[in-house]
């Protein structure tokens, strides 16, 4: 049996990842910085900036998987580091990289985002985004890159569509977004996710190329509030952030000042198209929002 080694195992989309491997039975090594054990794979600690320690953490893996995502605040300067790192020990090991990747790389954008558009960013996150795929897709490497938007699930905190969202629904708190609740935006269920990297691991045609990863069809985060009070027995409306209290906010707060660079992805529509996935890999049955709203609301509840 192949190794597939998952940098990054204890964030959301490697807890996904790691936990749907397992369930098929793979052999997975899940390397954190903690080394949190995750059960059915083998825990190792490790800190990707350190190429040494990258290098160990993927010794005999025929998959790598990318899915570390530094502190929001610290991509810029963290996230080129450990992806050379990782991309390093993926190549030393002779084992094929999948890296969990957003949207950010394209910048504002005017109609669906897909797969064709260029690297526009024009903010620090997207430029380092944009850099980091280019380094790897131009690497002596057999390389693939799956694209999500804001995800939900269990262990999914720290999304737009995480803790200020689910976590202050249960908790009995109105839901925050960071727009206008009625334009729509795409979002990504966890292990949806999981397994559409899973395909791109799997499939040689994949190799070389960005993908965007499917998701159920894009409603506004108006609706989706209401599936999740529903899922959550309660009654709530969305709570948005003004424009100007971001601005403001960012004077006295590093995260909210982050949060200005990507406010074009809610202040219009932001619709992720997976037409070129599901034309290469055929028909992706993925978890209807009522189904996997309720999973992670009983997740956060419990």
């Amino acid at each position: 049996m192949s190794l597939h080694v998952v940098f990054g195992a204890t964030g959301g989309i490697g807890r996904a990842l790691t936990d749907e491997l397992v369930r098929r039975g793979e052999r997975v090594r899940a390397v954190s910085r903690s080394g949190t054990p995750l059960e059915g794979a083998e825990a190792m600690a490790a800190d990707v900036r350190d190429d040494q320690a990258a290098g160990r953490a993927a010794s005999g893996a025929g998959v790598v998987y990318h899915c570390v995502n530094p502190g929001y605040t610290k991509w810029p300067q963290l996230l080129p580091l450990v992806s050379r790192s990782i991309l390093t020990a993926a190549q030393s090991a002779g084992a094929k990289l999948v890296y969990a990747d957003n949207l950010y790389a394209y910048g504002p954008v005017d109609g669906p985002l897909h797969e064709d558009l260029p690297a526009a960013a024009t903010g620090r996150k997207g430029r380092a985004r944009a850099q980091v795929a280019a380094e790897l897709l131009a690497a002596d490497a057999r390389v693939t890159i799956g694209r999500a938007s804001d995800y939900y699930g269990p262990h999914g905190r720290t999304s737009n569509a995480g803790e200020t969202l689910f976590g202050r629904l249960v908790a009995g708190k109105r839901p925050i977004w960071l727009g206008p609740p009625d334009l729509p935006h795409t979002l990504h269920y966890l292990p949806d996710v999981a397994r559409g990297l899973i395909v791109l691991a799997e499939r040689d045609e994949a190799d070389g190329q960005v993908w965007h990863l499917p998701a159920v069809k894009t409603i506004t985060p108006e609706h989706f509030v209401e599936i999740a009070a529903d899922a959550a027995g309660v009654e709530t409306q969305v709570q948005t952030i003004p424009r100007l209290a971001l601005t403001v906010g960012g004077v006295f707060s590093p995260m909210l000042r982050e949060l200005r660079e990507t406010q074009y992805q809610f202040r219009a529509p932001f619709v992720s198209d997976s037409s070129k996935f599901e034309s290469a890999f055929g028909p992706f049955q993925c978890t209807a929002h009522r189904d996997a709203v309720r999973a992670t609301v009983e997740w956060y509840s419990r």
